[in-house]
């Protein structure tokens, strides 16, 4: 299992919620992905809705990987999570308040290093943005 971290720029408007996403969280990412072993991903996605699965052809021009490793919980009980919560909203205030902290997590409605790091264990998700989850991950190897 891998988390892919976006730093690429999506063409149009949706680009510039990249660029503020970069700016105001003071890091290169702006979206993350858990990559699983038969290479589908999972993640909460504003552009998508919410919680979902799907397969990402990733230009690695674009994203950076990080393998998970050991200590985590197994891919299957991952899979189970996203499962779960499949078709839950995407918590745009959520996803604020990791910058303006008196927004806290709101039930059935995820952003997307939130779900990630929920995933996997990480007690307090709503506070984890992309740029977090990134330096969570590299400071364990």
């Amino acid at each position: 299992m891998k988390i892919a971290l976006y730093k690429g720029t999506l063409p149009g408007w949706r680009g510039w919620i990249s660029r503020l996403v970069r700016f105001v969280d003071r890091g290169p990412y702006s979206h993350c992905e858990v990559v699983f072993s038969d290479g589908m991903c999972a993640s909460a996605s504003w552009l998508d809705g919410g919680v979902r699965f799907k397969k990402i052809n990733f230009n690695p021009d674009h994203w950076d990987f990080i393998d998970i490793g050991s200590g985590w919980p197994s891919e299957t009980l991952v899979k189970d999570w996203f499962e779960q919560r499949k078709g839950n909203r995407y918590d745009l205030l959520g996803s604020l308040g990791v910058v303006f902290r008196p927004f806290r997590q709101r039930q059935h409605r995820w952003f997307c290093s939130e779900a990630v790091a929920a995933s996997l264990g990480v007690s307090e998700s709503w506070r984890i943005s992309p740029n977090m989850l990134a330096a969570l991950f590299l400071i364990r190897k």
